[in-house]
């Protein structure tokens, strides 16, 4: 009777882990970005487009103040639009984050993420660093770092969660990095 008292909380307390991989139209870069890689990776149309969608909350604001004077008195209009100046700011940063991040997961065009990625990490190859960077926490710890940010910008309109760890889950094959700068080594010999 222990024995499956024991395999019943075996079995309650396994791991769950899906079955798919979410997979876009693009291919995976990264599903677990470090924040300063997403960062570095933003286009200009992506800060345009957040600067665009940022710049509706104050916008509306003024219009509607002017549609209909609120009347507050002196220096009562001033702090409702600092404010939405705040949100417009937050949301313009959180919609170029978005965007970005999403190219990392292959469900936008990436292109030219994906060649900036081979470029950086045949680098790193090449030079003998961590692909990832390297991190004090335990092996344990980054995992559930891992486990908590992966495709969290997906919900970052709820909940802003990026990532901030260095850690080795990004959900691709690190070889092609290894190959691709074992070709330009090669082809860097044959040239001298």
């Amino acid at each position: 009777m222990a024995s499956q008292s024991s395999q019943d909380d075996a079995v309650r307390h396994q791991a769950v882990v899906p079955d798919k991989v979410p997979n876009g139209d693009y291919p995976l870069i990264d599903n677990d970005p470090h924040f300063n890689r997403v960062m570095r990776y933003t286009r200009p149309s992506d800060w345009a487009t957040g600067a665009a969608v940022g710049a509706l909350s104050p916008g509306l604001m003024l219009y509607w103040e002017k549609v209909s004077p609120s009347f507050v008195g002196k220096g009562g209009f001033a702090p409702i639009m600092r404010l939405s100046c705040s949100v417009g700011v937050a949301g313009a940063f959180l919609l170029a984050y978005t965007r970005s991040s999403a190219r990392f997961y292959g469900a936008r065009e990436n292109r030219r993420e994906v060649d900036m990625d081979m470029r950086e990490m045949v680098a790193k190859v090449k030079r003998g660093e961590s692909l990832y960077g390297t991190s004090e926490l335990t092996e344990y710890m980054q995992g559930v770092a891992h486990r908590n940010s992966r495709y969290s910008a997906t919900f970052s309109h709820v909940l802003p969660w990026p990532n901030f760890v260095n850690h080795p889950h990004h959900g691709v094959d690190t070889a092609k990095y290894f190959r691709q700068a074992e070709l330009e080594l090669e082809q860097e010999k044959g040239l001298k």
